[in-house]
């Protein structure tokens, strides 16, 4: 583990952020003056019509229908299967950090837009062994999150999940997926990607791995103070991601930091068999993912460790005894984050026709 840079030649915080592509620099220095960059905003999502036509954001649409493509014929051929995507359902995923859920009365019944599928990807492996969804999600992010580039309100995610499947399967999968991805892009737009003014970096295999407190040591020798035991700070993450030319993991999350669905791993207790895989250049997080807690008894736990009620989740643990011993492993990647970074965008509203961000509307 560590191939890349780990550990070598520690370059400050100042120095990384030099590396980041000059499309991330330009969004830093957009949203440097905040009113201004709100009412760039505010234009660019509520007349939407307006730039979604110009060549280059054409261009941007077919590459990301090309990205879906290459991600599907990926995945169809190492066995997975794509399945239907829930919308609504009683509950939906906990763990979004900050953001908010949205809540319908479905006939008397409080349900939840999807914020992901991950309960439910749990219930179509143990049908289908290895599924995929593509899948609508909503979070309602708070509104700094417009400062970041990362955020939509309104986005799509590719769910994998591997009935039987480890941490090292989930990882070993996204590398294969990204690279797979990339390959296709710049065989079928090689073109456009010269058009975009975009070089997708020469990518080295196998990625580096850093556990997230070699992680947070890494970036803090970097110059970015990030403590330990917490989730990796977004000015951390965008140094540490500054410093590689190739996507990298990180792995082995503190139990608190994430989702009650995270297993912990039994031979570190206080850590998750999780991982995260960080885009290079600057653009930050690509990918979360890691096996699943499957014991009942530990999922009720861990659900009260969250704060949150264990009835609300009856039919999905329900579906764990059913099902016992549900044992898979999985991510998600962001199609709209995957579409800035092949393409070398300033930020995900420029991936998606119609963007949702975080405070603005009315919008299309």
């Amino acid at each position: 583990m560590g191939q890349e840079t780990r550990f070598i030649a520690f370059n400050s915080a100042r120095e990384s952020l030099a590396k980041l592509h000059p499309a991330v620099l330009e969004l830093e220095k957009m949203a440097r003056d905040r009113d201004s960059y709100v009412k760039f905003l505010e234009e660019w999502t509520r007349y939407s019509w307006k730039w979604a036509r110009e060549s280059k954001y054409a261009t941007v649409f077919r590459i990301q229908a090309s990205i879906l493509r290459a991600i599907r014929e990926y995945l169809d051929s190492h066995g997975f299967t794509e399945a239907l995507p829930p919308i609504i359902g009683p509950v939906t995923d906990p763990g979004i950090r900050g953001a908010k859920q949205v809540t319908v009365d479905f006939y008397g019944h409080e349900y939840k837009v999807m914020s992901s599928a991950i309960l439910y990807k749990q219930y179509m492996a143990a049908v289908l062994g290895k599924v995929y969804f593509v899948s609508p999600n909503i979070r309602l992010e708070p509104n700094d999150s417009i400062f970041t580039g990362r955020h939509l309100v309104e986005f799509f995610q590719v769910d994998i999940e591997i009935l039987d499947g480890t941490l090292e399967d989930a990882m070993s999968l996204a590398e294969g997926l990204f690279m797979h991805v990339a390959r296709y892009v710049e065989e079928v737009h090689g073109a456009d990607l010269e058009k975009l003014g975009r070089t997708l970096p020469e990518y080295r295999t196998p990625f580096a791995r850093y556990t997230h407190a070699e992680a947070v040591e890494l970036v803090n020798r970097l110059g970015c103070r990030n403590p330990r035991n917490t989730e990796i700070l977004w000015e951390c993450e965008k140094v540490l991601s500054a410093h590689h030319t190739s996507p990298l993991f990180i792995y082995g999350y503190p139990k608190g930091s994430r989702g009650f669905y995270n297993r912990e791993d039994p031979e570190r207790p206080g850590y998750l068999r999780d991982f995260d895989m960080l885009y290079p250049e600057g653009f930050g997080e690509a990918i979360s993912g890691g096996e699943r807690e499957y014991e009942p008894a530990k999922v009720i736990a861990r659900i009260k460790e969250s704060g949150e009620d264990p009835k609300k989740y009856k039919w999905f643990l329900e579906m764990l005894r059913d099902f016992y011993p549900l044992k898979t492993a999985g991510f998600g990647i962001g199609v709209e984050r995957l579409t800035r970074y092949i393409c070398g965008l300033r930020a995900v509203w420029e991936s998606r026709p119609y963007p949702k961000v975080a405070g603005i509307g009315p919008t299309p």
